[in-house]
Formats: C-alpha cells, sequence, structure tokens
C-alpha cells in the first residue's frame, strides 16, 4: 500500500486507527536511537530515512536525484514493515538481529532480505528496534553502500 502523502506527519496522520499508534511509537523510537545525519522523508510512498545528498551529494546510484535510502517503515496491508538496508549489505549486523529478535519478542521472525514484517503491531519489539537505529552512522552507511553497491570505475 503505497501512500501519497506527502510528509512523514500526513503518513502517520492517513493510517488506520489500528495501525497509528504503532508507527508512531516506530516513529519515535528510530528518531530517538538513529545517529545524527538522517533525515525523514517520504520516499517510495514510505516514512524514510536518508542520507541526505549535503551528505552525500551522489544520491542513490538507481536514481542520483533521490537522498541516499537507509531505512523505511511501512503500512501494509498484511502487516507493518521495517526495511533496513544496512542488515541487506552487512551480514554481520542480519546476524545480530537475528539472534537478538527472539530475547525479544514471542512472534516468529518474519523476515525476507532487507524487511521485517510485523502481522501484529503489538508484536514490535521496540527496544530492539532502538537498538538496530542505532548500529549504523551516515557515515559508516554510505561507506558499506560504496562497497557493496556503487559499481567500480
Amino acid at each position: 500500500m503505497r501512500s501519497e502523502a506527502s510528509t512523514p506527519d500526513k503518513y502517520v496522520q492517513n493510517l488506520p486507527d489500528d495501525r497509528k499508534a504503532a508507527l508512531e511509537q516506530l516513529r519515535k523510537t528510530i528518531s530517538k536511537n538513529l545517529p545524527k545525519g538522517f533525515e525523514e522523508v517520504m520516499q517510495y510512498g514510505m516514512l524514510s530515512y536518508v542520507v541526505p545528498h549535503k551528505l552525500y551529494p551522489s544520491g542513490y546510484h538507481c536514481k542520483p536525484e533521490e537522498p541516499l535510502p537507509f531505512l523505511a517503515v511501512a503500512s501494509q496491508k498484511n502487516s507493518i514493515n521495517l526495511y533496513h538496508m544496512g542488515m541487506y549489505a552487512d551480514k554481520k549486523l542480519l546476524d545480530w538481529f537475528v539472534a537478538e529478535f527472539p530475547k525479544h519478542s514471542t512472534a516468529k521472525l518474519d523476515m525476507g532480505k532487507s524487511c521485517v514484517r510485523f502481522k501484529k503491531p503489538e508484536q514490535i519489539p521496540f527496544k530492539l528496534i532502538g537498538e538496530l537505529a542505532a548500529k549504523m552512522t551516515p557515515k559508516d552507511w554510505i561507506t558499506l553502500y560504496e562497497k557493496s553497491f556503487r559499481k567500480k570505475s
């Protein structure tokens, strides 16, 4: 469910009531823990946290006019999803998250390459999401991104 909201505030305001509180809590948790330098924006119809052009002028390699995506949260049809590009690019970070998840949630981990799906808002492990958000600075992400995704010229 891609949102047409133009701002993060409008995105949250337009959510169904049963999702609003969880998304607001996720937003607060991420904002509180994310290292300085990331910016909250709407990108690809989701609430997103990006490395802005002022820190990384090259932008996203697929669309250089877009800031470099890092983390996103979306209310989808059957779940609330967290997308974390750092876990996609860094196996050590992914392994840490997978090992920590059962310590923070009784739910079974439902995960794709960079996407963690939460079918029930009450099963979101906010403390763990905060720890995950804090683990990578914009500089760390740029370095990993360039190593993992940018074509060498």
